[in-house]
């Protein structure tokens, strides 16, 4: 950003500003700096210390006004100029207006907070009757700069401090699982004989872990898609499972995130049928799925216009399983759910269930 019209001076002054920013990054401010200028001479200069003073005020233009006003002995400063390597908010543009300041002159704009034209633009109102001039741009992008790095270098610090989080959070303990896997192996289905998906690369996860059970012939080319209902997870498909005995084709039985062996976010709001399908859709293309069959356990046709409208042609056919097909309810649909926070997706099934009939046949 360049400004229209200077003084010679003006980058002269600036850059005093800008080494008074760089004291308030060294003392872990924001880094602003301001100094007021009379008769070519420095008689104010301020920077950001709101955090060390304890004060909401200190901004670098009020603190450098103060001082001013006390090397002059008026609060009038009558032909002084303030620079600012930040455009001033509201309360240290009016504080120049106050002053009677016959320049501000600032570097890098604030699209969020600027009060010299930015967000709103205090020197430009007649009612106030003042007639401070105001430039902008005045070695604007090493002041902007400034700002970047610092806050950039804080961001990063923000991450380094932050604690993460415990695997329960999110995640139940493997050992919970067992004996689900009891009940598997009873079925003919063994854990080392099955593959595992654990997906977390899908945008749509935003960083959580799918799982999913993976059987039959990876390179079939046809596969199933066995979507559990809102009170189960992959153990729901084992009679389903068995009963296809030599049937062949390729099986993908996912526990929906808050599910079963997935991730579990304690949000209700993150559980929405769109959500889920977008999950499924990016887990699908990772595994270069090019169609499915989808097997739908009783509930689990809530999730079915989503699924549709991101599928696409890839979905050839809803079918929907009878309960009878499936394993009884019992002490197996608990295991997931060590506390209330692991039931948020259950919770939130509960907003899209009942749901219109399925057509069967697509």
């Amino acid at each position: 950003m360049e400004p229209t019209s200077t003084i010679p001076d003006d980058a002269r002054w600036m850059a005093e500003a800008l080494a008074l920013a760089r004291q308030a990054a060294d003392a872990g401010e924001v880094p602003v700096g301001a100094v007021v200028v009379h008769a070519g001479r420095i008689v104010g200069r301020g920077h950001n210390q709101p955090v060390g003073s304890g004060d909401p005020t200190a901004h670098a233009e009020i603190v450098a006004l103060r001082e001013a006003a006390r090397a002059l002995g008026n609060y009038r400063l009558d032909g002084c100029t303030l620079y600012v390597t930040l455009e001033p908010c509201a309360m240290c543009a009016q504080a120049a207006l106050h002053a009677r300041l016959a320049r501000v002159v600032y570097g890098a704009a604030e699209p969020r907070s600027g009060a010299a034209g930015s967000v709103l633009d205090l020197f430009a109102l007649p009612a106030l009757n003042a007639h401070t001039q105001v430039l902008g741009g005045v070695l604007a992008d090493q002041a902007a700069a400034l700002l970047q790095s610092f806050f950039r270098q804080r961001r990063a610090q923000q991450r380094a401090q932050a604690v993460p989080l415990r695997d329960d959070a999110l995640r139940t303990p493997e050992d919970a699982f067992d004996a689900a896997w009891a009940m598997a192996a009873s079925a003919g289905l063994r854990r080392e004989e099955v593959s595992h998906h654990w997906q977390r690369e899908a945008a749509a996860l935003e960083g959580l872990r799918l799982h999913a059970l993976d059987v039959g012939d990876g390179a079939a080319a046809e596969v199933e898609l066995c979507l559990h209902g809102p009170d189960g997870w992959w153990p729901q498909w084992l009679p389903w499972l068995a009963g296809r005995g030599g049937a062949g084709g390729r099986c993908l039985v996912p526990d929906l995130i808050g599910f079963g062996q997935s991730d579990k976010p304690k949000k209700e709001r993150w559980h929405t049928p769109a959500r889920h399908a977008a999950v499924l859709t990016g887990w699908l293309e990772a595994l270069q799925v090019p169609a499915v069959r989808l097997w739908l356990a009783p509930g689990a046709e809530a999730l079915l216009p989503a699924l549709r409208a991101a599928l696409g042609p890839r979905l050839l056919r809803a079918i929907p399983v009878d309960a009878s097909r499936l394993l009884a309810p019992g002490p197996w649909q608990q295991a997931p759910y060590p506390d209330r926070g692991h039931r948020a997706g259950a919770r939130a099934w509960a907003a899209w269930w009942p749901a219109p009939a399925v057509d069967p046949v697509r």
